[in-house]
């Protein structure tokens, strides 16, 4: 039987005909006729090299961008959190932005982040 036959054949075939046709394909091959994702090639390197960066991000770095109105809360907390003198919170304060903390969990950056917002301080997580 050619190609062409064959398609003619399945032409003829009514849909429950089909469908029990496919089946027996499936069981028979062990495929499925399941639409599977499959990446197109242009794309595949713009798209799954942003997949793979994303996931790949474990560490995340704290910024502080600016003090806002309570400058002595932010000093107490960074004191607190970072275990640094008062003379070193107070630098980390006056030269803001300034990374606080780099390379921590993405828990971690959000602790701190929480800590710090609440006594009116914008950190950004980068």
């Amino acid at each position: 039987m050619t190609k062409e036959e064959l398609l003619e054949a399945i032409e003829k075939m009514s849909v429950v005909e089909l469908v029990e046709f496919v089946k027996a394909l499936e069981e028979k091959f062990g495929v499925s006729g399941m639409p599977m994702a499959v990446p197109v090639a242009g794309n595949a390197d713009k798209q799954g090299g942003a997949a793979v960066q994303e996931e790949e991000k474990t560490t995340f770095d704290v910024v502080l961008s600016s003090v806002g109105q309570a400058k002595i809360q932010v000093i107490k907390v960074l004191r607190e959190v970072l275990n640094i003198s008062l003379k070193e919170a107070n630098d980390l304060v006056a030269s803001t932005p300034q990374v606080i903390k780099k390379g921590v969990s993405k828990e971690d950056a959000e602790d701190l982040k929480n800590k710090l917002s609440t006594v009116g301080a914008t950190v950004e997580i980068k």
